[in-house]
């Protein structure tokens, strides 16, 4: 069989994600904070976008690489300048990057015949098209002190209480072993080698660190924090040393071998568990950063004078930006060099392209929130109970986009309505299938039926899961009991059985 070398033409079809239309995808799913500072990263690269001067929290790419325009022979030559030979078309963009915005935004209207860009929801005027933010922006994270480390609580207090040179010197490495709960983790002979000091010293300075604040630091388990804590308090008997030698039976909930172990009856065991509560395991945290970050939601849900819902964006969650078209048209009457037009051109073209992303990213989450209202209407007056299953794609549906659109719009975006402030996530729940035939119930619904249920039953009476399946089958919610049991272990609830023993032993100890 002969090899030979051939030349073929094939013509064929295929998506190809160009960086542009994956910037536009992304915008989509960006939170609040992940906009505002993509939004920054691309003020600084590009001179012709900016931000008011009032909310500039970084400093805006410096322009001085440019020549500045002479304006002495030219200026009333720059008044009759059009700015409709500054705008970039819809075509323009798409023959320059490759790509186009109706790949993303199939209802996108545009720009329109006569060239000049379609006025959206947050588009602007004279020149310079503004994504909104109210003007007034007041950032109260600037104000915030900081915050007091684990180790610098725990250094001031070794600066007044050891007075020696060596003593503080070993505190300082103990300290330096902590674990963020506030555990030490450390070998005391390494340490007394490292400092060339005794391990009797070593343990002698432990012991004054634990009598410092927060109590229960510097222990070396659960069972010692839980201890150093009670002796502060007094209550560190014998009978709550055997408790706390024998965490893993609290933890199984096996309170009559408990109660045999530290020669108590329930009532007094329940008493030493709801002290134990009130203990803190983890003492370090209380001087670690939370590292939560303030939720800012994007829709604003509020009831309209004539009963309806009111669907509004939120200023403040939507970047604002101007595209300095007029900076343009002066720099692109000087004598620039090819690679500069080149440049300001490109800059031209990202700043619109991103301009018009901002905005049909507002747009999109607008319509989103609005149809899940809608069909959520009976939850916003009635609350959980009256949470009606709905997928993504049902959504997506309604308003002519991709499910996968949706899904994107809907991650880590908020909607603040008169029930509380809400993940749009929270509204797609899965259909519990109706014993009457009728439509199927939200599974969110049914988690808040079994909770109420709970709640309310009497120590004489407690429900078992089948319990629970039979009483939410004569409210019409056909599920099986592994579902009920699932549920119930994922909002934490104990079984029947713990929840039984819980119970009686509450009522004896309280007469």
């Amino acid at each position: 069989m002969a090899l030979s070398a051939k030349l073929n033409l094939r013509q064929s079809q295929s998506m190809v994600m160009t960086p542009q239309l994956l910037q536009s995808i992304r915008l989509l799913q960006f939170t609040q904070l992940e906009l505002d500072q993509f939004v920054q990263d691309q003020i600084e690269i590009n001179p012709l976008l900016e931000r008011e001067a009032s909310q500039d929290k970084l400093p805006v790419a410096d322009r001085s690489a440019l020549p500045e325009p002479d304006l002495g022979s030219e200026a009333n030559a720059s008044e009759d300048w059009s700015m409709n030979e500054l705008e970039v078309s819809s075509s323009a963009i798409a023959d320059k990057l490759d790509s186009s915005l109706d790949n993303v935004f199939p209802d996108d209207p545009g720009h329109s015949e006569s060239g000049s860009p379609a006025q959206g929801p947050l588009s602007g005027r004279n020149g310079s098209d503004v994504i909104g933010r109210p003007e007034s922006d007041f950032d109260l994270e600037s104000v915030i002190a900081g915050s007091l480390t684990l180790r610098d609580h725990l250094s001031e207090q070794i600066s007044l209480t050891l007075r020696t040179v060596s003593d503080r010197a070993i505190a300082h490495e103990l300290v330096d072993a902590l674990d963020p709960n506030g555990y030490l983790d450390a070998d005391f002979d390494e340490v007394a080698d490292r400092l060339g000091c005794e391990r009797e010293d070593v343990e002698a300075v432990l012991g004054a660190l634990q009598e410092m604040d927060p109590p229960g630091v510097f222990a070396s388990c659960l069972s010692e924090c839980l201890a150093l804590q009670l002796r502060r308090l007094d209550r560190y008997d014998p009978a709550m040393a055997a408790l706390l030698e024998n965490l893993p039976l609290l933890a199984k909930r096996d309170f009559k071998t408990l109660s045999r172990i530290c020669g108590v009856d329930e009532g007094d065991l329940i008493d030493m568990l709801s002290e134990i509560r009130k203990l803190d395991p983890r003492p370090g945290l209380a001087f670690e950063p939370s590292g939560t970050e303030a939720i800012v939601y994007d829709v604003e849900v509020r009831e309209s004078a004539d009963k309806s819902w009111r669907i509004e964006l939120n200023p403040d969650a939507l970047p604002r930006i101007l595209v300095d078209r007029d900076y343009y048209a002066r720099i692109s009457r000087t004598g620039l060099s090819s690679d500069e037009k080149l440049f300001m051109s490109e800059c031209l073209q990202n700043a619109t392209w991103l301009e018009r992303s901002l905005d049909q990213r507002a747009t999109t989450i607008l319509k989103v929130a609005t149809e899940i209202v809608r069909q959520q209407d009976a939850f916003f007056v009635h609350g959980v109970s009256a949470l009606k299953p709905m997928t993504m794609k049902m959504v997506a549906d309604a308003i002519g986009m991709h499910e996968s659109t949706v899904s994107r719009v809907s991650a880590n975006k908020y909607m603040l309505t008169p029930r509380g402030m809400l993940e749009f996530r929270y509204f797609f729940t899965v259909s519990i299938a109706s014993s009457g035939g009728e439509d199927g119930h939200s599974s969110e619904a049914v988690r808040q039926r079994i909770r109420t249920m709970i709640d309310r039953e009497s120590p004489d009476s407690i429900l078992s899961d089948d319990a629970l399946v039979a009483m939410l089958k004569g409210e019409g919610i056909d599920i099986a009991r592994r579902t009920v049991a699932k549920y119930r272990e994922g909002m934490n609830i104990a079984s029947s059985v713990q929840r039984r023993r819980e119970k009686r032993a509450l009522a004896v100890a309280h007469g």
